[in-house]
């Protein structure tokens, strides 16, 4: 998400009660961009926490009193196996806390991150994985696997690998990038000590500030041969909270206006304004959002190319996104949208030129693999409740996965300073201090302890294939 958060306020917690967990929303917010031959400015802007409380610093993250430590009897599906991927994540952190410094201190754009692909494909060689570099055409997505046995089930797993343009991980990528190697690592490790038949796959997703890498993915088939996928994304929040709830489907849209020069003062009567069909459009869209619903946002801007007062503007470009809570409410917006600027276009007798993203789903959290991330979540001291109410405000291309097979999406927070929300140099800041790796480990831990029960128990597996949070 990811810039994953982008809540607006916060909500009080609701009861830890996981039957409930159908009916809660979450933020999020992510950035693509159609073309992975040039990476542009990001804009699907990440918010976040407006409310000064929703921060929390690593002050408040000492005052506040740890959960109780982990606990391998009772409820616990195979304690045992939960035990084996606790105690490697444990093992691991020290390389994983230097992985994640070495990506945070080589920022690089999507579809250019040539380090991150480098330096985390021979990571998992190293750590014992098959690693496919390039992955299905893509130059810097990778896959890593590791099966035991035949016949089993597979898991699979995401890191993200790029940052922002001047900010850097602002976004905490390198987070994301090591929560997914800690998975994959511990749970294939756990499959074979405890002689699991399974498949474990890793998937270095490039391009999600800008470049739709994962539905790129889904669409050459990357995603096929996983049972179920899971991913986590820090953000802001109180201490040890985390979320699991939905994200905003969107639709990002080009509209270019063609009309003819004239001089502005001598003879505007021979010109055709393009500037005024992009007026004319955002004025309509401006009215129309009156009669929308309060979920939905519509939000652009209008480009010139050497434009001059004295003369009338023959050329006008204008970005424009759709967002709305699924899909569907996106497409039915979009041919209301799609009438205002036709109408600029008739109004003012300028040709448009019409273009459109592939949509960026809304997030579909499983609720069999939410409820059981929210119940293993709590044994490590982390709220899972805590950040799920937040109402919706961002997109991601995680959504996209969503569609295609049982999927999970938390995000959780990180200490940070009050302002340091997602897309700041706060929270790149942020997402470098040994705080923030603490968090993501504990978080890595309920994420595979949650992804291994998808591999070993068959009426789990049975019951995610068949529930999903819409």
């Amino acid at each position: 998400m990811s810039c994953f958060s982008a809540f607006k306020s916060f909500l009080p917690t609701r009861a830890r009660n996981p039957a409930t967990m159908a009916d809660q929303t979450q933020a999020t917010s992510h950035v693509h961009d159609a073309n992975p031959g040039s990476f542009t400015e990001p804009n699907f802007h990440c918010g976040d926490i407006g409310e000064s409380k929703a921060f929390s610093t690593i002050e408040d993250w000492e005052k506040e009193v740890p959960g109780k430590p982990p606990s391998y009897s009772g409820p616990l599906f195979r304690p045992d196996v939960a035990k084996t991927i606790e105690e490697e994540l444990e093992s691991l952190s020290d390389e994983l806390r230097e992985l994640s410094l070495k990506i945070h201190d080589h920022p690089e754009l999507g579809y250019e991150e040539k380090y991150a692909h480098d330096t985390l494909t021979a990571f998992m060689r190293d750590h014992g994985f098959d690693v496919t570099p390039h992955y299905l055409g893509l130059e810097t997505a990778w896959r890593a696997a590791v099966e035991v046995g035949q016949g089993g089930r597979t898991v699979g797993f995401q890191s993200e690998m790029d940052a922002l343009p001047g900010i850097g991980h602002a976004c905490g990528h390198n987070l994301i990038a090591i929560i997914g190697v800690g998975c994959a690592i511990a749970v294939a490790r756990a499959i074979k000590k405890h002689d699991i038949a399974a498949k474990v796959v890793l998937l270095g997703t490039p391009a999600e500030e800008g470049g739709q890498g994962k539905v790129k993915l889904v669409d050459a088939g990357g995603y096929k041969e996983m049972d179920a996928c899971l991913m986590a994304h820090p953000s802001v929040g109180p201490p040890r909270s985390a979320g699991t709830g939905s994200t905003l489907a969107i639709q990002a849209l080009t509209i270019q206006y063609f009309g003819h020069t004239a001089h502005a003062a001598g003879a505007p009567w021979e010109g055709k304004n393009a500037l005024d069909a992009a007026f004319l459009a955002y004025s309509a869209i401006s009215v129309l959002r009156q009669q929308i619903k309060p979920t939905h946002r519509v939000h652009g801007i209008i480009e010139g190319r050497d434009w001059a007062p004295n003369v009338i503007p023959d050329y006008a470009k204008c970005e424009w996104l759709i967002r709305a809570p699924t899909w569907t409410e996106v497409q039915v917006l979009h041919d209301r949208v799609k009438k205002c600027f036709e109408a600029a276009a008739l109004a003012t007798d300028c040709r448009m030129e019409w273009s459109e993203q592939v949509g960026t789903y809304d997030v579909r959290q499983n609720s069999s693999l939410a409820d059981e991330f929210t119940r293993v979540s709590e044994r490590f001291g982390i709220d899972a409740t805590l950040l799920t109410n937040a109402p919706v405000g961002g997109s991601t291309d995680f959504g996209n996965v969503s569609y295609e097979l049982p999927s999970l999406h938390p995000m959780f927070a990180i200490p940070t300073e009050a302002g340091a929300g997602l897309h700041t140099p706060l929270f790149r800041k942020a997402a470098a201090t040994k705080e923030a790796h603490g968090a993501a480990v504990q978080i890595a831990k309920a994420l595979a302890i949650t992804g291994a029960r998808i591999l070993i128990d068959d009426n789990f597996m049975a019951e995610a294939s068949s529930t999903r949070l819409l």
